[in-house]
């Protein structure tokens, strides 16, 4: 994948990967809610693009964690 837009130059983006756990049988009865976890920390990056900041994000993600990918959140952001 090229780091870079369509005038050679990469532009800067910022990523990061969230987890938020489904609610459990124990805590619902609790009537707590389950934290979201960190799984990246915002990650600044060079990239030609939006899209192309979450496909590697997403290939970074833990494989603890690719079985359960609905629960998994990636935010992009451009500066």
């Amino acid at each position: 994948m090229a780091n870079v837009n369509g005038n050679g130059k990469g532009k800067l983006f910022e990523y990061a990967v969230l987890y938020h756990p489904k609610q459990t049988k124990e805590e619902h009865d609790r009537g707590e809610q389950p934290k979201s976890v960190l799984l990246i920390p915002a990650t600044p990056i060079l990239a030609g693009s939006e899209d192309e900041v979450a496909i590697i994000a997403a290939r970074n993600i833990p494989d603890d964690h690719l079985k359960h990918l609905e629960d998994v959140e990636t935010v992009v952001r451009p500066f």
